[in-house]
């Protein structure tokens, strides 16, 4: 394993999203003052190798905090940067999701509102011509909603107005096989005592979900994976092996490589990267049987922006 620091030019620098495009490496988190602070915007770093990296762009919005940047790449062959903005109080909303659009990942479209008021569409996953992501309800009651994009990321519809799981439901990461099963991974958190009554003990205590669906994925099975995570982030390799990059709560908190069995209902964690305190959100890429992870951690002080290298084979 290799793991280089890329990135801490902010106060804090976190949650990010990695792609590799146009034979460039590009790299995307939120900078603010601190891990809650009303100046965040949304950084693009590029790199050729995935050594030297610089600023490809520098984006902010004046309706708020932006945060979780996510980079995919839409079946049109432009890059989408997804993220969502916690609006400047007071306000009636607290949160919309935004998309951006580029061709060259340095200049990017105007931010396009997207879903609905208060759902934070926190990741999309392109498989075919349309892309796919669940938006979590950021009010309460908690909730969460299945969103679908059939103009790559111009427009999202609600596919499934409310998920079964029950509980705090949060970030998530859906990853399709070859014969178009989806598997999803997402986080619980616990819920407050207002809305606690009712749920089973693993909802109580915020243990992540994995569900499967078949198209067209309009229904859902979920199992409790009886463990607590952050920032989900999923990759199939090519042998069909599931492995999720997380945030583990038990011991230290720390971001993990982990197997996912999903028929069974289980995480396996697999290899911990040099990380603590403040730390997660991944992004993830295999390139020639290497697991390219981008994340952030606060083990050597600063919140800082780390590039790992695995050797997914072993």
């Amino acid at each position: 394993m290799e793991v280089n620091k890329i990135w801490d030019a902010a106060p804090h620098n976190a949650f990010t999203g990695l792609i590799y495009f146009k034979d460039r490496w590009f790299c995307a988190f939120r900078e603010g003052k601190a891990h809650v602070s009303p100046d965040g915007a949304l950084r693009v770093i590029t790199s050729v190798d995935g050594t030297k990296w610089e600023s490809a762009a520098l984006i902010r919005s004046d309706l708020g905090d932006l945060r979780d940047a996510k980079l995919t790449l839409t079946p049109a062959g432009k890059l989408m940067l997804a993220g969502a903005v916690a609006v400047h109080q007071p306000s009636p909303v607290r949160h919309k999701s935004l998309v951006w659009f580029s061709d060259d990942g340095k200049s990017w479209s105007d931010a396009k509102v997207v879903g609905d008021d208060n759902y934070w569409l926190w990741r999309v996953t392109f498989t075919g011509d349309n892309g796919y992501g669940i938006g979590y309800r950021t009010v309460a009651p908690r909730s969460a909603r299945l969103y679908v994009t059939k103009d790559n990321g111009q427009s999202f519809e609600t596919l499934v107005p409310k998920l079964e799981p029950t509980g705090w439901a949060g970030e998530h990461d859906i990853s399709f096989a070859r014969d178009g099963t989806a598997t999803c991974l997402l986080r619980r958190d616990p819920p407050p005592k207002a809305e606690a009554e009712g749920l089973d003990a693993a909802a109580k205590a915020g243990h992540a979900v994995v569900g499967t669906a078949k198209p067209p994925y309009s229904e859902w099975v979920w199992k409790d994976l009886g463990v607590r995570v952050g920032g989900p982030a999923l990759v199939r390799l090519h042998d069909g092996r599931l492995l999720a990059v997380v945030r583990l709560y038990d011991k230290k908190a720390r971001t993990s490589i982990c197997q996912l069995d999903a028929e069974n209902g289980k995480l396996t964690e697999l290899l911990p990267l040099p990380s603590g305190g403040d730390t997660s959100y991944a992004g993830i890429v295999v390139q020639e049987c290497v697991l390219w992870i981008s994340y952030y951690s606060s083990h050597e002080g600063k919140t800082s922006i780390y590039l790992a290298k695995v050797d997914a084979a072993k």
